[in-house]
């Protein structure tokens, strides 16, 4: 399928605003550049309440955000499933206040508590810092379920981007732990291979939103020196045996650099008999799910995801 025309007049509309050469992007600049695209995002996202507040984790208090849907009962304290999120940006710009509104968005299409999490940021946090913040947050999250509304039964950990890198991480790191429940994860155009040149990446990596000059100025911001990026915690794809991890959602977009590595990852959970929902969307470039100001397809993007969670995370019959 072609390129959707208004994706490629967004793209028309990036080049004509960018410089005739393209320079690494300073850590600031990466982060002005996603708060402005993160502007295209949708703010019909349904009825959602929110409250900050801080955890303890091993490095210090991080800043977290609960969404709580509309429920469609009386009792305002009933305990729903939680999904732990972590917003995109390669691990080097985000935060909860650019991915508010597909937070919430999610929330309300999941019926989900969902937590976002405020978590370190490279180049001043590198590798592993993120990942052990993404860690500690699950973590909370099932131990303080009850104080969160949360059925801690019933925790879904996603994410989109960078983000997608680290909950597909977490949810290996989970493998054989006690304190981790993970009833299902959700990778949003996720970033899961640095290890090789996937033709997505080669055919896309210049011209489709996010560039090759980007996405290795944010790995080696994110990676101390002599880091392998073949590491799965880096590079989840590269993880040797993907069986027993709990049920994944996977969308990805046809014009999407990383478009190869989410593919090759839903299929190889499924050889590991894991269940996947996986989506390819057509003529969808990376992060399109978030520009639901210019695509209309993130809103249906969005609310499927919405739906699949909650097939996923129906309470047993009693």
């Amino acid at each position: 399928m072609p390129l959707d025309p208004r994706a490629q007049r967004l793209l028309t509309m990036v080049a004509a605003a960018a410089p005739d050469v393209r320079d690494r992007p300073t850590p600031d600049q990466r982060r002005r550049a996603l708060a402005k695209l993160m502007q295209f995002a949708r703010n019909d996202c349904g009825a959602v309440t929110t409250q900050d507040g801080h955890f303890s984790a091993p490095a210090g208090p991080l800043h977290y955000r609960l969404y709580s849907p509309a429920v469609d009962t009386e009792d305002v304290d009933a305990r729903l499933p939680g999904f732990v999120y972590f917003h995109g940006g390669g691990l080097v710009a985000g935060n909860i206040e650019t991915h508010d509104r597909v937070t919430a968005a999610l929330a309300a299409a999941s019926g989900c508590r969902l937590l976002s999490l405020d978590y370190r940021l490279a180049p001043e946090h590198k590798f592993p810092r993120a990942l052990e913040d993404a860690i500690a947050a699950v973590r909370f999250a099932v131990a303080h379920a009850a104080a969160l509304g949360i059925d801690r039964d019933r925790i879904v950990v996603g994410g989109d981007s960078a983000g997608a890198t680290l909950a597909a991480a977490v949810c290996q790191h989970a493998i054989g732990t006690t304190d981790l429940r993970i009833a299902a994860q959700c990778l949003i155009c996720p970033v899961l291979d640095f290890s090789q040149p996937w033709p997505s990446r080669e055919l896309f990596g210049t011209g489709y939103l996010i560039d090759r000059t980007t996405w290795e100025a944010d790995l080696a911001d994110y990676l101390p020196e002599g880091t392998e990026a073949d590491d799965p915690r880096i590079s989840p794809l590269c993880c040797a045996d993907l069986s027993g991890l709990p049920p994944a959602i996977i969308h990805t977009a046809e014009f999407d650099p990383m478009r190869d590595e989410g593919n090759a990852y839903a299929a190889r959970l499924a050889e590991a008999d894991v269940t996947v929902a996986h989506v390819c969307h057509q003529g969808m470039i990376h992060n399109f799910h978030a520009l639901g100001a210019i695509l209309p397809q993130a809103r249906a993007a969005l609310d499927l995801v919405g739906q699949q969670i909650r097939s996923l995370l129906q309470p047993a019959p009693h």
